[in-house]
């Protein structure tokens, strides 16, 4: 072996034992799932842990619980990101500094942003006592609620307040690329602006766009931190249902948290696959600016 191949085996070779290690834990989790834990003095292969996991109507509720937040908070992330960076790049306002403050969310951690959440908008917090200071309500305890909540308000403002700014991250320099060189050249030829927008910089945009809305789903689908620290205490979202099963002291009751663990996996893997095909989709459509 040459050394130039030698040294790039090496480097890789971190990376190549991490992934071994994470692909050894989810073939674990996934037999685990299915019965198979011998720590537990479970050795028979069987099918009825996902058989009362779909039959429980409360973790029933947790699938749809997260897939209601995920998707809720997905869909007005994506829409008011692309309606503001579209303001932000006709404006002229994309490339200024100042227009940078409102990417600064993207770096908070999530558990900074639920107490900021709690801090702003629970019965306690800084809006309803300035609502009481100001007359409008009697007592704190008439503040609209929206922490605790089972629409899972605040944590859909939570993903909300982070998942915007990183939309535009994504798509506002693309967004301000394709309006500055494609979009003057068609308003040469007299289209105007908002022909321009709809007809070249929008398509052109759609793989950013898909792009983000998949990378915000698919984390928001899976995350832990705002479903536990701003979610009702019934149904859970299914990354805490699945913390509270891993949890219960009985290890033979492992297989049910495997099970849930194995039902995110597949969703996520269903979205890669989703998100492949819709690019390849766009490329043949010309949502890219690349040849069919």
């Amino acid at each position: 072996m040459s050394y130039s191949k030698l040294k790039i085996c090496l480097m890789l070779l971190p990376l190549s034992i991490l992934m071994a290690v994470f692909f050894i834990g989810l073939i674990n989790g996934v037999m685990e799932s299915f019965g198979v834990f011998p720590a537990a003095g479970l050795t028979k292969l069987t099918f009825s842990y996902y058989q009362e996991v779909f039959q429980d109507s409360g973790l029933t509720a947790s699938l749809l619980l997260s897939l209601y937040i995920s998707l809720t908070a997905s869909v007005f992330a994506v829409a008011a990101g692309v309606l503001v960076s579209t303001a932000a790049t006709v404006g002229g306002l994309a490339r200024s500094k100042f227009f940078q403050i409102v990417k600064l969310p993207v770096i908070v951690p999530h558990t900074v942003c639920a107490l900021l959440m709690l801090n702003l908008f629970s019965q306690s917090g800084l809006l309803a006592r300035i609502a009481f200071q100001i007359g409008l309500i009697q007592n704190q305890e008439e503040f609209l609620s929206i922490m605790f909540d089972k629409n899972s308000f605040g944590i859909i403002l939570a993903y909300l307040w982070k998942e915007i700014p990183f939309v535009i991250l994504v798509v506002v320099t693309v967004m301000a690329n394709i309006n500055g060189s494609l979009g003057e050249a068609a308003q040469n030829l007299g289209a105007s602006k908002w022909k321009v927008f709809i007809n070249v910089t929008l398509p052109l945009c759609l793989p950013s766009i898909a792009t983000s809305f998949i990378i915000i789903f698919a984390y928001s689908f899976g995350a832990y931190e705002l479903p536990f620290l701003l979610g009702a205490t019934q149904p859970k979202a299914l990354p805490v249902q699945a913390y509270v099963e891993y949890i219960y002291p009985d290890l033979a009751h492992r297989p049910y948290a495997m099970v849930l663990n194995s039902i995110m996996i597949v969703f996520t893997v269903f979205i890669s696959y989703f998100y492949y095909r819709l690019e390849s989709r766009l490329k043949r459509t010309g949502g890219k600016n690349e040849p069919a």
